[in-house]
């Protein structure tokens, strides 16, 4: 496959769900049509009842459509055979809840007939990387929400698949999981692999994905590149060091003079993610210790922050 080639084509998709007289009761998704090219993060974005989930389903084959066509992987949706070059992790993981970490990865990987001493390897190294590794002898039931996603996450990887569908990825995870799935991620598509993501948590599908596609009532609203749809184009942002007092009054008249009489001049602020992580991070350095906001800042990347100095 060129790394152009569309791993997944949907054209005019339709799925109209009926009461049991066969009447319609709701129509999920409405003359969709999009395409997703290899090694790309795609992001799904919707609010509940936009169709996400059914299309995503539709994909896998899990339902049918009433009308349109979908091709994955080069085959039909309802051919199963193609099910086993992709990853799926649901937004609910239906995992049996008295195996481990490690009987659960074998018994999906038996799935998929992956030798033994695959299974075994393929095992090991999916735990380690979704950081599960001090819990792989615990019974899933006593996982917190936020290691059965991590554990679903590496059960949808076991086949070492070509696209993976993630639904709701960091549903039940604090700021360092999010930010640590956010990354493995990246990382899938550093490996070549195509990602669909679908969540409800705007600012992870922005980090991560390469385009994006917003759903509502079932309907195509917005299609494209993150950085394409978010560019503000009526304003243009400037980052500078630290500047003086002197400095920022030269700036404001240099800005003045080319008629920006209403610009903005602030230092630049982190997100509360960042925060958060890098809290973690410094206390994990110096335990017992409180910081304050100067000190804080002091620690702060340069490269971080949504707004710039001047703007």
């Amino acid at each position: 496959m060129s790394t152009q080639e569309n791993v997944i084509e949907i054209r005019n998709l339709s799925k109209v769900y009926r009461d049991f007289w066969g009447r319609k009761k709701v129509q999920a998704v409405k003359s969709l049509s999009l395409d997703v090219k290899k090694g790309e993060v795609f992001g799904l974005l919707g609010p509940n009842g936009s169709g996400k989930t059914t299309t995503i389903k539709m994909l896998l084959g899990l339902l049918f459509p009433t009308s349109g066509e979908i091709k994955i992987l080069g085959k039909r949706a309802s051919d199963v055979a193609k099910n086993e070059r992709i990853g799926y992790l649901p937004e609910e993981s239906y995992l049996y809840r008295f195996l481990n970490a490690d009987e659960t990865l074998d018994f999906y990987g038996r799935l998929f007939n992956i030798s033994a001493a695959e299974r075994n390897q393929r095992a090991d190294e999916l735990i380690k990387m979704v950081g599960l590794d001090h819990a792989r002898r615990r019974q899933l039931k006593e996982y917190s929400k936020g290691m059965t996603r991590r554990i679903g996450l590496a059960q949808a990887l076991i086949n070492n698949p070509e696209l993976v569908l993630l639904d709701e990825p960091t549903s039940g995870l604090d700021p360092i999981g999010t930010r640590e799935m956010k990354d493995l991620i990246l990382k899938l598509k550093d490996e070549g692999k195509t990602v669909v993501l679908c969540s409800h948590q705007l600012a992870d599908v922005q980090d991560v994905s390469d385009r994006i596609a917003m759903l509502y009532q079932g309907e195509l609203k917005v299609l494209g590149g993150v950085d394409e749809l978010l560019e503000l184009r009526g304003e243009t942002q400037i980052r500078t060091g630290n500047l003086s007092d002197e400095g920022v009054e030269e700036l404001k008249a240099l800005l003045a003079k080319h008629g920006m009489k209403d610009s903005l001049i602030q230092k630049p602020r982190a997100d509360l993610e960042e925060l958060f992580l890098r809290t973690v991070r410094e206390s994990g350095e110096r335990p017992g210790r409180r910081f304050t906001a100067e000190e804080m800042a002091a620690t702060q990347p340069a490269d971080t922050g949504k707004s710039g100095d001047a703007s």
